[in-house]
């Protein structure tokens, strides 16, 4: 039977010597259409209203005649407030390290599997954070009453010297020693609970491939760790800056003491509380400046994806950018 004319047979697409013809690509888009991103009013009504309080409130303190902004600039550098701010690094730097080599032995004894030493640490961390800061501080500058003479000889025999209490030890000595003992336990926490946050596997893994324990503990896990430790000692650093402040009620002369004399005399207490306030802000912004740096330093090879930009690479990229658009 012969074809209809109006039905014929489709071509031979893959007939020898005839290349075979791909279907036709998926146009996609429109290439015309434009990508317009959702509009969120709300967003931009927040954003602005936040602005706009921010805004009233520097400049409510910046017109503020009660501030004596004068006053703050000429006492912000003075010789006596630079001197309490010395002595408050120093109190930080010192009482923050030594803590630190307190918690670590306090970490060891709580993860010890002596049931002993895990109780003794377990109890030293309960006593000195369950009491107040204050109350500690307050408890040795007043040791000499429980302890009127402190002497060195042979135990229930004759001592060979004999020092009063009040003589050996002082406010500033007082104050390093309630502030250690406070960082020490708050540092053993942090301590332990870095160690804890290894992964039990690779602890198990470099024993299979015969590790010593010092080399596991430094290359496995001490830098592993140090992701949970530098955060939270970041914090505590920042923290033990402003908790020196308190030691001002044993008559140290530290920062807040420093300006604490000053209005006492002057009258001025608002201008000289700032003052104290803004060298608190300098210091702890840069503080979390070095902390910063040093959590990208532990943090490499966390994860696959490499790490975001830091701001002053943010910064150098954008003024390339307009240096190109401006040639």
């Amino acid at each position: 039977m012969a074809t209809p004319p109006d039905v014929l047979p489709a071509p031979d697409r893959t007939a020898p010597g005839r290349p075979a013809t791909p279907p036709d690509p998926d146009p996609g888009p429109d290439p015309g259409a434009r990508i317009v991103a959702r509009r969120r009013p709300g967003q931009w009504l927040a954003a602005g209203v936040a602005l706009l309080l921010a805004a009233m409130a520097v400049n409510s303190i910046a017109r503020n005649e009660a501030f004596q902004w004068g006053v703050v600039a000429d006492w912000f550098t003075a010789r006596s407030v630079l001197d309490g701010l010395t002595l408050t690094l120093w109190l930080t730097a010192v009482t923050l390290a030594l803590g630190f080599v307190l918690g670590t032995g306090l970490a060891t004894m709580r993860l010890s599997a002596n049931p002993v030493l895990r109780a003794l640490g377990w109890s030293y961390v309960w006593v000195f954070r369950a009491t107040p800061p204050l109350v500690q501080l307050l408890f040795f500058f007043n040791i000499g009453a429980l302890y009127p003479t402190l002497g060195l000889g042979i135990p229930f025999g004759p001592e060979f010297v004999t020092v009063r209490t009040v003589n050996l030890i002082g406010p500033t000595l007082t104050a390093v020693i309630g502030l250690t003992l406070l960082e020490g336990a708050y540092a053993a926490e942090v301590i332990r609970g870095g160690i804890l946050s290894v992964d039990r596997g690779q602890l198990e893994a470099a024993a299979a491939l015969g590790l010593g324990r010092w080399r596991v503990l430094r290359r496995i896990v001490i830098p592993q760790a140090m992701r949970s430790i530098v955060p939270t000692a970041g914090n505590m650093l920042i923290s033990a800056l402003k908790g020196t402040s308190i030691v001002s009620v044993l008559a140290v002369s530290d920062l807040l003491y420093s300006v604490q004399l000053v209005y006492l005399q002057s009258y001025r207490v608002i201008p000289m509380l700032v003052v104290a306030t803004l060298w608190y802000l300098v210091i702890t912004t840069l503080l979390s400046v070095g902390q910063y740096y040093v959590e990208r330093h532990y943090a490499r090879g966390a994860s696959r994806e490499a790490l975001p930009p830091t701001p002053l690479q943010r910064a150098r990229a954008a003024l390339r950018r307009l240096r190109e658009v401006a040639a």
